[in-house]
């Protein structure tokens, strides 16, 4: 069971960037995505009645949900420091949630923000699956940022932070959702 205040906090800055775009997204009427908050148990309130112990009450599925121009996405943010992406930052119940939302015609993927070289990439769920599958057969256990597809780096457009429609609507076009 893990603590508030360990690691939860570590990409906040890049979920709060994410946050303002969703918010963007809401304004301009393209889309309403929600951060799904993750129930936590308090154990510790300070005399302020703030919480400086607790525990997650369960495991998260994925860190945003919600509807763009009619298509359902889920997605989750991850950061890593270095120039590879550990599949491990991916657990079994994300990955099988995103998978499942797939089968029911939603849009799964993550957005990941490699912070050495600021970049952010939008990883389509067919291609963290690819990985994903890949490690489990013995390959390798992470992605090199070489490994990517370039066309699914986004970044600010538009008056956002994190224009992932972007990347979005390379995913529908490459996947032939849109009949």
């Amino acid at each position: 069971m893990s603590t508030w205040g360990s690691r939860g906090l570590r990409g906040s800055q890049f979920e709060r960037l994410i946050n303002l775009t969703n918010e963007k997204y809401r304004e301009l009427r393209l889309g309403l995505v929600q951060k799904i908050p993750t129930p936590i148990t308090p154990v510790e309130i300070d005399d302020n009645r703030h919480i400086t112990l607790a525990y997650f009450e369960q495991r998260s599925t994925v860190d945003y949900i919600g509807a763009i121009q009619g298509f359902p996405v889920c997605f989750d943010a991850k950061e890593c420091k270095s120039a590879s992406f550990a599949l491990s930052n991916v657990h079994e119940h994300q990955f099988n949630f995103m998978k499942e939302f797939e089968e029911q015609r939603g849009i799964a993927f993550l957005l990941i923000y490699f912070t050495k070289s600021d970049r952010i990439y939008y990883m389509r769920f067919q291609e963290l699956k690819r990985f994903y599958e890949r490690a489990q057969a013995e390959g390798p256990k992470s992605v090199k940022m070489e490994e990517l597809n370039e066309n699914y780096f986004v970044g600010p457009k538009f008056g956002v932070q994190v224009h992932y429609l972007e990347g979005l609507n390379r995913d529908l076009k490459e996947e032939d959702r849109l009949d």
